[in-house]
């Protein structure tokens, strides 16, 4: 049985961060010797040009074994990556808060923000709103949470009563619900379709619905 080495995944990496250790003087010359070194099989150079962080994970043993079992797939990356493009975006990504993420690029030799500074409620992705519903939740934007409302509940809701409901009588109980969710937020969700759920701690579970392409939380038991 083949052992899956995310080859596409590494050279994304490559050619979107600076140049790994080991590799040419800038994004465009690492990416030709990295495309040089899976075309000739030199998994030893290639190897080396990969990150501190990713060879601490993986051996170069095991990182030429997995090489050689997905022969295939690397002459294929060999081959894109042998495409040279006019320009080598430079970017770096930088993680912060309930696992967000702010995105840089370089331009001129200048590093600038290129992530949506606007963007505090995401709901692309059912993480994303539940991050969502936590930040809203953290700065008491009520208003902002009847965004994850589905819509079968939303017309019985208002600001009022979304206080009620999370700073209320049971404003204790919601908040030991929410810091359990925002320990957990890593945990894996399982996506079908329009539907989504995430189990946390021995016996909860978060339910998503996507409505008009964005994505709710049904309920948090």
């Amino acid at each position: 049985m083949k052992r899956a080495l995310p080859i596409l995944a590494i050279c994304a990496l490559g050619a979107g961060l600076t140049a790994c250790g080991g590799g040419g003087s800038g994004p465009r010359a690492t990416l030709e010797l990295y495309s040089q070194s899976l075309r000739t099989q030199n998994w030893s150079q290639a190897y080396e040009m990969m990150s501190t962080s990713f060879q601490a994970k993986h051996s170069k043993e095991d990182f030429a074994l997995m090489m050689r079992e997905n022969e295939r797939e690397a002459n294929e990356t060999a081959t894109r990556l042998g495409v040279s493009p006019d320009a080598v975006e430079v970017t770096a990504e930088f993680g912060y808060g309930l696992g967000d993420t702010m995105r840089l690029t370089q331009e001129g030799g200048e590093w600038r923000i290129a992530s949506n500074p606007v963007a505090f409620y995401d709901q692309s992705t059912p993480r994303a709103a539940l991050r969502s519903l936590l930040r809203a939740y953290r700065l008491e934007r009520w208003e902002v949470m009847l965004r994850f409302v589905p819509n079968k509940y939303r017309e019985k809701m208002d600001v009022a009563k979304m206080r009620e409901q999370f700073a209320g009588a049971h404003q204790q109980e919601i908040a030991i619900r929410m810091n359990m969710i925002e320990a957990n937020l890593d945990e894996p969700i399982i996506d079908k379709n329009n539907e989504a759920r995430m189990p946390y701690g021995e016996r909860y579970e978060v339910k998503f619905v996507r409505e008009d392409g964005d994505w709710k939380v049904k309920d948090i038991d």
